[in-house]
């Protein structure tokens, strides 16, 4: 009876709204399954970024502390360098001075055998022939006085060097080898 009443064109009508209607029921259903993934999605991304920042934060953190102990161990070995630079310079003054005055009294020593009567000491005979013969053979191998004096004070430098290079590597073979520093460039 109503089919009657309305005509094709009406139950035509009544079919399209229907069909309407299940689209639009359709599209609210739509709409909040993608509004709801929409907020999933958003609390991801904010949970990235959140895990973004903290990782940054740590890194950052991380590189201070690296050049901290790159800044410390790098006064360490300037102080250990130091020390071993006063103590050669030190050690080498002393060694000279004592080398020189052993130098003095050798000098001294052999002025006075030379110079036996400037003591006041009562005259020596002198030596034969022969005998001062083999004394001058037996020193005819050595250096003079003052070349001798040269060579130990090169003797004691070339020492000193050697002991001053071998206690910077030392102090060079105890620098940490620790992580490398990392640059964050700013605004991340």
């Amino acid at each position: 009876m109503i089919l009657r009443f309305l005509g094709l064109q009406g139950i035509a009508g009544i079919a399209a709204g229907l069909v309407l209607a299940i689209l639009l029921v359709v599209q609210k259903a739509e709409t909040r399954h993608w509004q709801t993934q929409s907020a999933s999605f958003e609390r991801l991304y904010v949970g990235e970024q959140a895990a973004l920042a903290g990782t940054l934060a740590n890194v950052r953190a991380a590189a201070e502390a690296a050049r901290a102990a790159d800044k410390a161990n790098a006064e360490r070995v300037e102080a250990g360098q130091r020390a071993i630079n006063e103590r050669t310079a030190s050690d080498y003054q002393d060694r000279l001075a004592a080398a020189r005055a052993r130098a003095d009294r050798l000098l001294v020593n052999a002025e006075a055998k030379a110079d036996p009567g400037a003591r006041g000491s009562p005259a020596v005979p002198g030596l034969s022939a022969a005998a001062g013969g083999s004394a001058q053979a037996s020193g005819q191998g050595r250096l003079p006085r003052s070349d001798a004096l040269t060579a130990t004070e090169q003797a004691i430098q070339l020492d000193e060097l050697i002991k001053w290079v071998r206690q910077q590597a030392e102090v060079d073979a105890k620098v940490d080898k620790g992580p490398a520093s990392v640059a964050i460039p700013p605004g991340n």
